[in-house]
């Protein structure tokens, strides 16, 4: 398919718009991770919670004119119907959320959920690629215009979908052009392909926007990603390395799918070949277990060569709240990529790579090497704050 079967019909970033309103547009919004978003962004702009887990909110990034949270507008699209407030008291139920926090949120969430717009493709929906395409970009234009909002990003945050056979465009490619289409920054925090299918290079390249992604890093990847380094730089010979991953809720049941599971696990392992220069023997197996609900657990058996060859384990057990660890990463790169389009970037983000198992651009996988990077990242953008006209960035944008 051609870029020319996306043109952009406006780009928000050809004129500075003095509104400080910025949009995060959830592909997936009725799921755990946004629903969690949504209620963790109400709960600390409200004071009631600290922005544990928020890199965005720590010195690093002081000064350099990120939009506030208390700016953040949401929406999105979804395929389920299920509202917001009920699905927060339902994560709250199984302790993903504090108790009581659903109640305190509830405006936000309403006002959250009265945003989201029916996704697709549905069973049994004629639209062709085009058509929904054009939709999906009139649901984001017309929520930027309502809103009045400088900009919005749009996050993929659905369930893992199986590698795409042929030339058909997946769902989650549809949506990454129609946010091309709506002129918006798109970030996949997903495996599935976005805006890596070869239909849409032409069309991103073109965009003029930035992007991120893919495969948000929250547990068993992110500490492959700090062990990896440490074997390579202290001249350990990893000999293998095996993974298991249980974990229950929609991706748990994603994951079910071998071919779901194979585009997540190749993350994973691009991470070992990128820091110990070598895949060690080992797989990753995911396993579908219902009853952990949002909880997941990850176990790593590293087989690894000291010193005239005596052989060593190290094991790794990793327990956590699937959408704790990735709703805080989630508003980070919102903010991020939001402040980077006003910045005039554009194009793969490779600095964002902190936050992903399969970065776009070209960058480091140890983690250290990768926060340095952001750290850089960081300084870009305070040097375009230092350098923007009063009224048109920090807080007076």
């Amino acid at each position: 398919m051609s870029a020319e079967a996306f043109p952009s019909e406006s780009r928000m970033s050809e004129s500075r718009v003095p509104e400080s309103r910025v949009g995060v547009w959830l592909i997936g919004a009725r799921g755990s991770v946004a629903t969690t978003a949504v209620a963790g962004c109400a709960a600390m702009t409200a004071g009631l919670h600290p922005p544990t887990g928020m890199v965005t909110e720590t010195d690093l990034f002081a000064g350099s004119g990120l939009p506030t949270l208390s700016s953040l507008v949401f929406g999105g699209h979804d395929t389920e119907d299920c509202p917001l407030p009920k699905r927060a008291e339902a994560l709250a139920a199984g302790g993903v959320l504090p108790h009581g926090l659903p109640t305190a949120v509830a405006a936000e969430l309403a006002a959250a959920d009265r945003e989201i717009r029916p996704g697709g493709p549905l069973p049994g929906d004629t639209r062709n690629i085009e058509e929904l395409v054009a939709a999906f970009a009139a649901d984001i234009g017309d929520f930027v215009r309502r809103h009045g909002l400088a900009r919005a990003v749009v996050v993929n945050v659905a369930s893992t979908e199986p590698a795409p056979v042929g030339t058909e465009l997946p769902p989650s490619s549809l949506y990454a052009a129609a946010a091309l289409r709506a002129g918006c920054p798109y970030v996949n925090f997903t495996p599935s392909t976005g805006l890596h299918h070869p239909a849409l290079a032409s069309a991103a390249d073109s965009s003029g926007l930035p992007y991120a992604g893919r495969d948000g890093k929250t547990g068993q990847t992110l500490l492959r990603s700090v062990l990896g380094p440490m074997f390579a730089q202290r001249a350990l010979a990893v000999r293998a390395w095996s993974g298991t991953n249980l974990l229950g809720g929609g991706d748990g049941a994603a994951l079910s799918d071998p071919a779901a599971a194979a585009a997540k696990n190749a993350g994973k392992e691009r991470v070992l070949a990128d820091t110990l220069a070598a895949v060690p023997e080992g797989e990753v197996h995911i396993d579908d277990v219902p009853a952990l609900g949002d909880w997941k657990t990850a176990w790593d058996h590293i087989a690894f060569d000291g010193f005239l060859g005596t052989r060593m384990i190290l094991q790794t057990t990793w327990q956590g709240c699937d959408s704790a660890l990735a709703a805080p990463l989630v508003l980070d790169l919102a903010r991020l990529v939001a402040r980077a389009h006003e910045a005039g970037l554009s194009g793969p983000l490779s600095e964002l790579g902190f936050y992903f198992k399969d970065p776009v651009g070209d960058g480091p996988s140890a983690l250290g090497e990768q926060y340095a990077e952001l750290g850089r990242f960081a300084g870009r953008l305070r040097a375009s704050e230092a350098r923007a006209p009063r009224g048109l960035s920090g807080e007076g944008r």
